[in-house]
């Protein structure tokens, strides 16, 4: 039914009545649609109105043409005879059709066969012409090479110049003809006239070439290279090279005794070789390459590479089996110069090569590959990560040793630390192939150090820190007893020198009383150190190990950078445990000298003693442990961490003089409001006693503290740190001024 012929549907409908005449209606997707606009229930009844109105509309269609329905029977009275008038002719014309179609069948059929029977005699006629062809061929050659009786009779003689050409052609025709007719009796018949042709053929071959090589004559050469080329056997031209050229010469030169014997050692024997190819090759080069200058340049004979497979296989056969001593990497040194001596000799020999091309096929060969095999280089690396490992691991049984060189470092481990990481890319040990396993043990070597530069701040900073407590809490209060235990700390490392120098055995390794602790001079020479080694490693990176990695090929060194801050990174986070143990000590150092501020109450109360003019004596002694420490290691510590420390130390110093100035100043007021009530409770009393110039004992305490806090920041000055960098200074300041400007006050 035609869309135009749909009765229109009311609008209130939930649905497009022309969705039903798409090809791809589906009633599933048409109810799911319907249900997210209406319910079930209105969907089946507004589908009721719709069938409504299509029954409708096909009732009033029928009605319209009801006429046409009724009479369609009448219109087709007479049809069967008509039908039954035309099926005999039909009949007729069918079985003509098969006749014919059987008749061309049979005629098709016999073409056929007559074309596969012509096939068949052209193909006889064809390998009937190789045979007569092969006769043919055997036969001008025999008779070209006076070869009688089948190859058995005395006839044979040399073949030279053009002749050989023509012979080589004319067998080059045969050996086709003998693979198109391959299995046929006649074939199997000659064969052995054919191998007696072949046998003459090389032979005379072989002495033409040798011949040419003896006189060096570059036609003669070329026209057997070319005879060669012609019948396919260039492999037994550069065999016969090898066999009669080639293997005398090295057999003479390729030997220990040779080896022992020349001055140069390896790089001599590897000069001699290389004097082989001009001296040998430079006529099959001039033929073959072109590449060679040449008074008379003639025609070139692609196809030959003499020096790669004829030359290089023999040189290899000979190092294996008559020198083989040069491979061995029990002695790493001689190892490493003989491996670079003969990368040196291999890349000459490329370079002797001619072409990219003919490099290629070198390095693509067998002997190539065995040659590069017999170098024994992860054994070269294991003896040599043993040595380079070794000596750092030697050097942390006894690390707070004096470094042999005090240039850069002050102690023996991180010094041995840059020199094995030195080793590894120095001229001498390092290896191109092994680039990628030196850059592993120089990570390695960081890695390990900063493993021990870690226990040696979990085990040996604690262990300091519970003596030190035993002795502070056992100590002196007096200033002078306090420097002389700071001095004895600090000294402990230049007056006992042969204690520094011993080597602890796997007893002395322990947590046993008897292990020596770190002195503070080997820890700030541990971090001094450490930072010389993070700061120098970066440079070194850049100046020595980058241009080896780029050699190697490798462009992108983003994540070789990286893995190198991670070994940093390693190092340097634990160095700031070391400074806040430093910092702890001198800062202890200096804080016991606080204590006699503590004596300057009672220096001024009921004593009628001067007012104060100048700062008391504890205060320089507090600064003198730290200014002792920056002199005794003004030459090791370098001025960030100079400065780093000084102004730790002071906070944590200052903020101590802060609490204690502050529990004076508190202990003061309270004294002094108690005698003031005391003086209310007696009306008569004469009150405290004061100086000869009016001023109170509380108000000389306070002046003293005024002086000392001032004193105080003319020492830090004195050490040339800014008082600005000292935050509870400027606190401490303000307390004392406080104090003293309170007490002038009228109460």
């Amino acid at each position: 039914m035609a869309l135009t012929t749909l009765p229109i549907s009311p609008r209130s409908l939930c649905f497009d009545k022309d969705v039903f005449m798409k090809e791809n209606f589906d009633v599933d997707q048409f109810v799911a649609e319907c249900r997210r606009r209406v319910s079930l229930e209105t969907l089946r009844e507004d589908l009721e109105v719709y069938y409504k109105l299509l029954r409708s509309a096909m009732i009033e269609l029928i009605n319209k043409d009801y006429a046409d329905f009724v009479n369609l029977s009448t219109n087709l009275v007479g049809m069967d005879k008509a039908i039954n008038n035309l099926s005999v002719p039909l009949g007729q014309l069918r079985e003509e059709v098969m006749t014919v179609r059987t008749a061309m069948d049979t005629a098709v059929q016999e073409i056929e066969n007559r074309l596969a029977t012509r096939a068949a005699i052209r193909d006889k006629k064809a390998c009937l012409q190789r045979l007569m062809n092969i006769t043919h061929s055997v036969e001008k050659i025999e008779k070209i090479l006076d070869i009688q009786d089948q190859g058995q009779g005395d006839g044979e003689r040399e073949l030279t110049g053009q002749l050989i050409e023509r012979v080589a052609t004319e067998f080059n025709q045969l050996q086709f003809y003998v693979t198109q007719s391959k299995g046929l009796p006649l074939v199997e018949k000659i064969r052995p006239r054919i191998a007696a042709i072949t046998t003459t053929l090389q032979h005379s071959l072989e002495t033409s070439f040798l011949e040419g090589l003896r006189t060096s004559n570059r036609d003669i050469l070329r026209q057997c290279l070319r005879t060669y080329a012609t019948i396919d056997k260039i492999k037994d031209a550069e065999a016969l090279f090898r066999q009669t050229i080639v293997r005398p010469y090295m057999e003479e030169v390729l030997t220990e005794a040779v080896l022992t014997s020349h001055p140069q050692g390896l790089k001599g024997l590897y000069s001699r070789v290389l004097d082989f190819i001009p001296a040998h090759c430079k006529p099959l080069r001039e033929v073959t390459t072109g590449l060679v200058p040449s008074s008379a340049q003639g025609e070139v004979v692609r196809g030959y590479d003499f020096l790669v497979n004829a030359v290089w296989p023999e040189v290899i056969a000979g190092l294996e089996k008559r020198t083989p001593s040069i491979f061995a990497p029990g002695n790493p040194s001689m190892f490493h110069q003989k491996y670079s001596t003969s990368m040196n000799f291999l890349d000459a020999f490329e370079l002797e090569c001619g072409s990219q091309a003919s490099v290629k096929r070198l390095r693509s060969h067998p002997s190539y590959n065995t040659f590069m095999t017999k170098w024994s280089l992860p054994v070269y690396y294991q003896i040599r990560f043993q040595e380079i490992g070794g000596a750092l691991e030697t050097s942390l049984m006894s690390p707070f040793n004096n470094a042999s060189d005090k240039t850069l470092f002050q102690l023996n481990a991180p010094y041995t630390l840059w020199q094995c990481m030195a080793k590894c890319w120095v001229q001498d040990i390092y290896l191109s192939p092994l680039c990628h396993r030196f850059w592993k043990l120089t990570l390695q070597l960081l890695s390990r150090y900063g493993t021990w530069v870690k226990e040696i701040r979990e085990k040996e900073i604690p262990k300091k820190e519970t003596e030190q407590t035993g002795q502070t809490s056992t100590g002196t209060t007096s200033t002078t007893t306090a420097i002389m235990t700071y001095t004895s700390t600090m000294t402990t490392v230049t007056t006992t020198p042969a204690s520094l120098a011993s080597t602890p055995g796997p007893s002395s390794q322990g947590t046993t009383p008897s292990s020596p602790l770190v002195t503070m001079t080997q820890i700030v020479c541990l971090v001094t150190d450490s930072d010389t080694i993070i700061d120098k490693v970066e440079e070194f990176f850049s100046t020595v190990i980058q241009p080896r990695i780029a050699a190697v090929g490798v462009k992108n060194t983003d994540v070789l950078t990286d893995a190198l801050g991670e070994s940093k990174e390693l190092i340097s986070q634990e160095l700031p445990g070391f400074g806040d143990y430093i910092v702890q000590q001198i800062a202890e150092h200096c804080v016991v000298n606080l204590k006699p501020a503590n004596d300057i109450p009672r220096l001024y109360r009921r004593t009628n003693r001067e007012v104060p003019s100048k700062a008391s004596s504890y205060v320089s002694a507090t600064v003198k442990p730290l200014q002792m420490f920056l002199e005794e290691h003004a030459v090791i510590i370098s001025a960030s961490r100079r400065s780093q420390w000084m102004v730790s130390i002071l906070n944590v110093v200052t903020e101590r003089y802060y609490s204690v100035t502050d529990d004076i100043l508190t202990a003061v007021k309270k004294m002094e409001d108690s005698l003031k009530r005391l003086k209310k409770l007696r009306k008569g009393d004469s009150g405290n006693s004061s100086s000869s110039g009016g001023m109170s004992d509380d108000d000389k305490i306070r002046l003293q503290l005024v002086l000392d806090v001032k004193q105080f920041g003319e020492e830090i000055q004195a050490l040339s740190v800014p008082l600005d960098a000292i935050s509870t200074y400027r606190q401490l300041v303000e307390l004392v001024e406080s104090a003293q400007t309170n007490s002038t006050q009228p109460q």
